[in-house]
């Protein structure tokens, strides 16, 4: 189980336990009974709509022919909505001019919460933040392909809207 070697509170080496029907890291000091819950994190994710494409962004590190949606962690006290207008803006440097909810998605592997929304941006010229992205592209979205994992199942949803029915692309081969 990853997450914390010392307890926040006493700094007392936490040892695994079964509590609560899981296992779970705790402090094994009796005047402490600090427990690590390790609670998934909020992302908020937005399928970019921009003319009639959807932008893919490809984040530094990701292996090459890898893209997703626009993502980014909510920040504490940040609405929901605002919180991916902002990363639309930050990622893309395009101001969002419509924002609707597509769903709430589990993504295990980060122990993640993804609050997907499809946001339409102007079409106009992207400026990606270099210091989070690699890259991006442009995919028709007749064309767009979703893949089965975190954000790929709301790619998918949003597609239903529109009355597409797309087959899930295998992780490593692009969309084109």
């Amino acid at each position: 189980m990853k997450g914390p070697k010392f307890c926040p509170n006493c700094a007392t080496a936490l040892i695994l336990k079964h509590t609560k029907d899981r296992d779970r890291l705790i402090c094994p000091a009796e005047s402490c009974g600090y427990v690590h819950w390790n609670n998934p994190i909020p992302v908020v994710a937005a399928v970019v709509e921009c003319g009639d494409d959807v932008v893919l962004v490809r984040s530094i590190g990701w292996p090459a022919g890898w893209y997703g949606l626009v993502t980014g962690f909510l920040e504490q006290g940040e609405d929901v909505v605002e919180g991916v207008k902002r990363e639309v803006k930050e990622e893309t440097g395009l101001e969002p001019e419509e924002v609707n909810f597509i769903g709430i998605y589990p993504f295990f592997r980060m122990n993640q919460i993804l609050i997907c929304y499809h946001v339409k941006v102007p079409d106009g010229e992207i400026k990606i933040d270099t210091s989070e992205l690699e890259g991006y592209k442009r995919v028709p979205i007749t064309k767009v392909r979703p893949w089965r994992a975190g954000t790929g199942i709301a790619l998918r949803d949003w597609l239903r809207t529109k009355g597409i029915e797309a087959e899930f692309m295998e992780f490593g081969k692009a969309n084109k």
